[in-house]
């Protein structure tokens, strides 16, 4: 009777059990405690969908308050602020990676990183219209989950993805120059499409990537970071999505 309940004794790798306490195995030959690597992942994406909820919240109210992006684009003063909050993410990043493992510092910190992130992706959704936006937020929805439940099949299959990360970093390093020209020398609506749909592919690869770490290689104490890897790739993603649909709009 146990059994039909995945407590079956000695457990079986393939079935994906743990003889323990029946937790599934993640991968072929897994050393570490599932039960522990499994708690860890739940972490991660319990920060991650807070994280999500804000951001959403954040760029909801600075849509609807029009006279919010009215203020930050018409006054020097508005103005100012804004390449600040721009700027705060990268500024936040530095002592976000030193203090990741020392709580709750870390968490203080990670709340200041994505509202700031929140704000900028506000600002983005202000002048944008409605359609474009709910369509960019439905197909990164469709994209997150299916590419998560793909990697973790994948990975219990015996798949890994670290193989990834250099030529992610290379294709990464092509879309920031290929960015600066689009702002020095402006090439119209058909780059703009090229871009975001280079983009959206680069940061696909990166949640691939980046949950493939998260079920292999993240420590119990870089649950933090993780949770900051993937956010970035789903905002990210999205923004691609939205410069995408935009130039096509």
């Amino acid at each position: 009777m146990s059994s039909a309940f995945g407590y079956q004794k000695g457990g079986d790798l393939e079935a994906g059990t743990s003889g323990a306490a029946g937790a599934r195995v993640l991968y072929p030959g897994q050393q570490e405690s599932p039960e522990l690597r499994w708690a860890l992942i739940r972490k991660i994406y319990v920060i991650l969908s807070l994280q999500l909820l804000l951001t959403a919240a954040v760029a909801a109210v600075v849509v609807k308050v029009r006279a919010i992006p009215h203020f930050f684009t018409t006054t020097n003063a508005g103005l100012g602020l804004y390449i600040f909050l721009i700027i705060l993410p990268f500024i936040v990043l530095c002592p976000l990676y030193y203090y990741h493992q020392k709580h709750p510092v870390n968490l203080i910190l990670l709340g200041l990183f994505t509202v700031a992130i929140s704000f900028a992706v506000g600002m983005t959704c202000a002048f944008t219209s409605g359609k474009v936006i709910l369509e960019s937020a439905i197909l990164t929805t469709v994209v997150v989950v299916s590419l998560t439940a793909y990697t973790f099949w994948a990975v219990r299959r015996g798949k890994d993805f670290s193989f990834l990360g250099p030529f992610l970093f290379a294709s990464l390093i092509v879309l920031i120059v290929f960015a600066l020209i689009q702002i020095l020398f402006p090439l119209g609506k058909l780059s703009q499409m090229i871009y975001g749909g280079l983009a959206s592919l680069i940061f696909s690869g990166y949640i691939v990537y980046d949950t493939d770490n998260i079920i292999k290689r993240y420590t119990y104490d870089q649950y933090v970071w993780a949770a900051v890897s993937l956010y970035l790739d789903v905002i990210n993603l999205f923004l691609s999505l939205m410069t995408l649909f935009r130039a096509a709009d």
